[in-house]
């Protein structure tokens, strides 16, 4: 396509399986396009950093479709915290789940070569991408069980690990249950606690003496929306190559500690 037709094209959405992204990503990078990728951008840290340096060398734009990333309710969140409002963060506690085992039985998201994992880095990137954005710290350290549930990828993942930071963190996720899909994130502030789901669909801040309030926002179009608005340099790119880093780093450190039981794993930095 893009030696066919590069002349005609301004931009490029990938959404192919997901370990297809880097070969495809890249390719429309070199080419001088810019990229609109869907989630999880890569499957590792070395694909992340190939997918940067061409980046680097073509000066492309390019926008991760991470819901959560490219919501309002994250990017007000995130400009909040960077001021200190919440004061210092303690601890971050991220569920999320689905009937993933049962939706996608047989579906190429179950066969590793072209998923590169299972229920965790599938649904559960975007809690592991929302925790990387408002953490806004790399992670140090983790350890990570999995279980597959009779099926060819993980379906079941637990981690524990520490920020580089100090704080603490946990992420649970189930993909084997009934209908639905859900997440909370819940992030311990030392003046303030807030939850979010893994979409930035909705927040809730709760601080001392001021009422809880649920607020929503509208984010199903938020990456095709946010990739023109970040084009027309109309808005900010909170869903850079640089943040897919740092989900890479973190992802290969589960994969590392889920392959040795649990052993806690340095992540790459």
């Amino acid at each position: 396509m893009i030696a066919a037709c590069r002349d005609e094209l301004d931009a490029v959405y990938v959404s192919t399986p997901h370990t297809l992204h880097a070969e495809h990503g890249v390719a429309v990078v070199e080419s001088g396009l810019d990229l609109l990728m869907e989630k999880p951008m890569v499957t590792s840290v070395e694909e992340a950093q190939r997918l940067i340096s061409a980046r680097d060398k073509s000066r492309s734009r390019v926008v991760i479709a991470f819901q959560g990333a490219l919501s309002p309710l994250i990017a007000n969140t995130r400009q909040r915290i960077r001021t200190g409002e919440f004061g210092e963060l303690v601890s971050v506690a991220g569920t999320i789940w689905e009937n993933w085992s049962s939706r996608y039985a047989g579906h190429w998201k179950q066969r590793l070569e072209l998923s590169g994992g299972g229920f965790m880095f599938d649904t559960g990137a975007h809690m592991m991408n929302t925790v990387c954005v408002l953490a806004d710290v790399d992670c140090e350290r983790v350890s990570a069980f999995t279980n597959n549930r009779q099926r060819n990828v993980d379906v079941v993942c637990a981690v524990a690990g520490r920020l580089t930071s100090g704080a603490l963190f946990t992420l649970n996720a189930a993909g084997d249950g009934p209908a639905g899909c859900s997440s909370q994130i819940t992030f311990f502030y030392t003046e303030a606690i807030v939850r979010i789901d893994a979409w930035g669909a909705w927040r809730e801040i709760a601080i001392p003496g001021v009422p809880v309030v649920r607020e929503e926002a509208e984010i199903m179009d938020n990456p095709l929306k946010s990739f023109l608005a970040i084009r027309a340099g109309e808005a900010e790119n909170l869903s850079t190559v640089e943040a897919g880093l740092r989900f890479a780093r973190l992802w290969d450190a589960i994969k590392g500690s889920a392959a040795r039981d649990g052993e806690p794993i340095a992540v790459r930095g």
